[in-house]
This record gives C-alpha cells, sequence and structure tokens, in this order.
C-alpha cells in the first residue's frame, strides 16, 4: 500500500508539473544532435512498427510487454521516469490505454506525443457504444492492429511522423517506411489466402473478448467476444449462456483464450458445451492486446498476425 500511495504521490507532482509548463507555439521539428532520439511507446506493436521505420537513429522503449492487458495498465514509477525522459511518444489512442490518457494529454503540452489511432478515418472505425445507445456512450474499437491495412494507414503516419520531426534522417525514415509497408502488403495477401481454407460455416471466431473486430470486418470472419471491447467490461451467467447456445447450434469446432486475459471464463464456456453434449476444444491462444516475448516470432508484428492466423485456421479447418 505505501508503495501505490508513493507511486499515485508522484502521479500527481508530474501531472501538476506538466501542467504548469507553458505549451507555447508547437514546433514541426525537434533540435537534437549527437544523441540518438528516446522514443517511449505504449504497446508492444508500436513499438515495433516504430523500430521498423527509426532503425539505429533512436532508442525505442515500450511500456507493455508481453501478456500485459493495455485496457488495465497504470503506469508506475519507472513508467514515468522513462515518459519524462522520452523525447517522442507514441501510443494507441481511441481509450485503448485509458487509465493513462490524462498523463499523455498533459505531456503533449512539452513534447511530442502521438496517438496514431487518430490517423484512422472514423467512417473505418468500429463504433461501439459503451453501456448505452445515444452519442454520449459512443466510443472507438481501439484494436486496429487487427486490420493489417488498418495498421498500414498507422504505420503511414509514423513515419511520416518521424520525418516532419526529424528532417536530418528523413530519407532514412522514408525508405524504411517503404520496405516495411511491402512486408505488410504481403502478409495482407498471406492471410486472405490462408482464411479462405477455413469452411464457410466454421468461419466464427470466438474469443476470450470482443479485440478481433477488425480481423472479421477486414477478413469476413464472424467473431464473439465472452466480454466486450474493454476487458473492464463485466460479463456473467447470461452471457456465457448465450455463448453456449452459440456454440452448440453452429457446432463450432474450437474457441480461443488471449494470452493477454484470463482463460476461466471461456473454460466455463466448454464445460457448459459439454454439458448440452457438444464437445468444444481450446483452438489456442491468440495474441490480442500483446505481443509475444522478444526474439520470438510472436514477438514481432508480422510474426505475431501469422502466428494467430495459423492457430484459427489449423483448429477451425
Amino acid at each position: 500500500m505505501k508503495k501505490l500511495r508513493y507511486v499515485n504521490i508522484l502521479l500527481m507532482m508530474f501531472v501538476i508539473l506538466l501542467a504548469g509548463c507553458n505549451g507555447g507555439e508547437e514546433s514541426t521539428s525537434i533540435e537534437k544532435k549527437d544523441k540518438k532520439w528516446n522514443i517511449v511507446t505504449t504497446t508492444g506493436m508500436i513499438k515495433d512498427a516504430v523500430k521498423q521505420i527509426v532503425g539505429d537513429k533512436a532508442n525505442v522503449e515500450g511500456l507493455m510487454g508481453p501478456g500485459v492487458d493495455p485496457h488495465l495498465y497504470k503506469a508506475t514509477q519507472g513508467d514515468l521516469q522513462k515518459l519524462m525522459n522520452a523525447d517522442i511518444i507514441f501510443y494507441n489512442g481511441l481509450h485503448l490505454e485509458g487509465k493513462m490518457q490524462d498523463v499523455f494529454e498533459k505531456m503533449a503540452k512539452q513534447k511530442k506525443v502521438i496517438a496514431i489511432g487518430d490517423v484512422i478515418e472514423k467512417k473505418q472505425l468500429i463504433v461501439t457504444f459503451d453501456g448505452g445507445t445515444n452519442e454520449s456512450s459512443k466510443t472507438y474499437d481501439p484494436h486496429i492492429w487487427f486490420s493489417v491495412p488498418l495498421w498500414i494507414e498507422a504505420v503511414k503516419h509514423i513515419g511520416e511522423t518521424m520525418q516532419q520531426i526529424d528532417p536530418t534522417n528523413a530519407k532514412d525514415y522514408e525508405n524504411n517506411t517503404k520496405i516495411y509497408l511491402v512486408q505488410l502488403a504481403m502478409l495482407q495477401k498471406e492471410v486472405k489466402e490462408d482464411l479462405q481454407t477455413i469452411p464457410v460455416n466454421q468461419r466464427l471466431l470466438i474469443t476470450s473478448h470482443d479485440a478481433f473486430g477488425y480481423f472479421g470486418k477486414t477478413y469476413r470472419m464472424e467473431v464473439k467476444g465472452l466480454q466486450g471491447i474493454s476487458t473492464v467490461t463485466e460479463f456473467g451467467l447470461k452471457d456465457v449462456t448465450q455463448m453456449v447456445d452459440l456454440i452448440v447450434s453452429r457446432k463450432i469446432k474450437a474457441i480461443f483464450v488471449e494470452s493477454s486475459v484470463a482463460s476461466k471464463p471461456l473454460e466455463a464456456v466448454v464445460e457448459g458445451c459439454k454439458k448440452r453434449g457438444h464437445e468444444v476444444a481450446i483452438g489456442g491462444t491468440l495474441f490480442s492486446d500483446a505481443m509475444g516475448a522478444e526474439g520470438t516470432e510472436e514477438g514481432s508484428y508480422i510474426g505475431m498476425v501469422k502466428y494467430n492466423v495459423k492457430t484459427i485456421v489449423e483448429a477451425l479447418k
């Protein structure tokens, strides 16, 4: 408790300090000589994209490692120090990192803080309603990385931003971005081809929480999550019962747990199906809000997407 109280006090002092800073006129570029840029990102997906673009021109550090749920994540004492020392901060936005939003908004008054989700046209985003149906409860699904075409737009934005901030190395950023975009275009083609091998009646992706909406929209798969868009959302017996009814009626072969979400709720769904005389398997663990460990195939965005698609295809085919 003492440690938590200390972190909260530090956070309050930090926010007050930033609030007192004079934002002034914001410059497009930042003066940086002799030293590498310090860039801090939130999720592993963003960290990987930034590293692909900046190469050796910057030190890139991510706050959220494997198995970390960004919906629930709170900044630690160490995180605040990293953010204070950063020259540039990239985060997802669209309320993915909801518990850090206030800090990012204050920081934007004194340094470059970029929400990559802001570049996506609103008409391309999936609209959700948090606790109601009126305009005030309207939000957007933040899981944009599950659509490779949308992630391509985010990557372009990161590349253009770095070219504006650091004109000296703009050509390198431009070239690195082009190379990575070619790789992402190849990934998009591969994903579409692989998913087409799943029988039409089995193209229902059931996961722990509703993180795969863009995946379903882009690749024409029906998706269902036991929890809502955010893992903060509560679920109950009614949700489990409805999920069991759906699986049994459709004779679905497999459902999937997620690396950053507890598996126990879906295990209850499996047990419920068994009681109804239908055997449904846990088809594997998908990477949703976090990637795999650094140095593994799943520790890169492209590797993570390939792993997920392979796991889904093998379980549902």
